[in-house]
């Protein structure tokens, strides 16, 4: 190692320091979260405990995105139930609008019944008067009696005559009163049933109101809960958004970026300019964490890349770990080892985080973690990049905590390797 190299080591180091102490306030902080309260451990007056198991980012990470699921999946069945509302919303509409359309035609009817009511009083009157007119004409006197027509009558004939039509038009005007009377009281039945009707439709209208009403306070309420649910989400989100953010900023405080372009595959969404590594187009284009690979890896995560490179391009097929990717380490059914000669490329680089101290520096206190493929050793070039002594050329996913391919040159020292058998 030069000794600028050992300098720029020790530098780091010494900053590493410094980030550690800046990082314990910030995971204080975490505490009030309610959501991440399970990532720090507290001790008598507030102060932190020198950490013996320290939860990961991706752990804290995983917890978010699995509240969101939950969440989601409580959404979606609000949603559902929600569409169930609107449904009987939209049904109970279509009701009221029946009633109201047919107590609206009852209550034209209702009219037309009462004009033709007033309009058979009025023919009655008429018709009463005109036959009472005709009567006067024939008899000056008005009503006569049967001796005072038998009196005037000129013979017998013209007496039977007139009293025959005098009982016509008695009889007419007899029938023509029963009649309208008939009518009208037909008529007035009518306008009964049809007012029963429409108190009764409009009864009927009133509980329709109140069921809509009704649902729609439970709507209204499921929207509450469906506002709450994304308003939890968001703040999810958030979070992990400001996690990621975290661990690619403390990757970046000790990882040098390489600038190596397509290599090894390119094209998705994965890839930012520097190939995709090879890995698989399926995986690359889906959102980040929204499926799991074959060996229940996250996708676009940096377990499931070194795991699916080691295992399918490695041939490595009895190779088996637990746990997020600062565990490897202990969790690997194959040996582990800190750097030494033996270390080869296509070796995993794994940063600790785990409950067992791991023997290298820890560069973020146990609580990152992070898995890569050596490409090249100290010494090597790879792609036209001279690998200084102390580092190691290494690709991975998810270096910059967005599912990205990237490659860089890590510590030797701040990693334990696991060879390909």
């Amino acid at each position: 190692m030069s000794n600028y190299d050992r300098l720029e080591l020790g530098s780091k180091k010494s900053k590493m320091k410094k980030q550690k102490r800046h990082l314990s306030p910030l995971l204080g902080n975490l505490k009030s979260r309610a959501l991440l309260a399970a990532a720090v451990l507290l001790v008598a007056g507030g102060a932190f405990a020198a950490i013996a198991r320290a939860d990961t980012i991706q752990q804290q990470i995983n917890s978010l995105n699995s509240q969101n699921s939950q969440a989601e999946g409580a959404l979606n069945g609000l949603q559902l139930q929600a569409s169930s509302y609107q449904n009987a919303i939209n049904l109970l509409q279509q009701q009221i609008s029946g009633i109201e359309s047919a107590v609206a035609a009852n209550q034209t009817k209702q009219a037309e019944i009462q004009q033709q009511i007033i309009s058979d009083q009025v023919q009655l009157a008429n018709e009463k008067k005109v036959l009472g007119e005709d009567i006067t004409a024939m008899y000056v006197d008005g009503q006569l009696t049967t001796v005072e027509m038998l009196a005037t009558s000129k013979n017998l004939s013209d007496f039977v005559d007139a009293e025959t039509y005098r009982n016509a038009v008695q009889n007419k005007i007899q029938s023509e009163i029963t009649q309208i009377a008939d009518l009208e009281n037909e008529l007035e039945g009518q306008q009964t049933q049809v007012q029963q009707l429409i108190q009764t439709e409009q009864l009927q209208q009133g509980q329709l109101a109140g069921d809509e009403s009704q649902q729609s306070q439970l709507l209204s309420l499921n929207q509450t809960q469906q506002a709450s649910f994304d308003q939890q989400i968001q703040t999810n989100n958030n979070q992990i958004s400001q996690l990621r953010a975290e661990q690619a900023a403390a990757n970046a405080s000790i990882a040098r970026s390489v600038d190596i372009r397509a290599s090894g595959g390119s094209g998705g969404a994965c890839d930012i300019g520097y190939g995709n590594g090879g890995y698989p187009m399926t995986l690359c284009n889906t959102t980040q964490d929204a499926i799991l690979d074959a060996w229940g890896f996250p996708n676009r995560e940096c377990t499931s890349y070194a795991y699916w490179y080691f295992v399918t391009q490695e041939g490595q097929s009895g190779f088996q770990v637990n746990g997020n990717a600062g565990w490897w380490w202990e969790t690997s059914n194959y040996p582990v080892t800190t750097w030494n000669s033996s270390v080869a490329v296509g070796a995993l680089g794994i940063e600790p985080s785990s409950a067992t101290p791991a023997p290298v520096p820890s560069l973020h206190g146990g609580y990152y973690g992070h898995v890569m493929v050596v490409k090249a050793l100290p010494g090597q070039t790879y792609q036209g990049v001279s690998v200084p002594d102390g580092y190691v050329l290494v690709a991975s996913m998810n270096e910059d905590e967005a599912g990205h391919f990237m490659f860089n040159l890590w510590p030797t020292s701040y990693l334990m390797f696991i060879n390909p058998q």
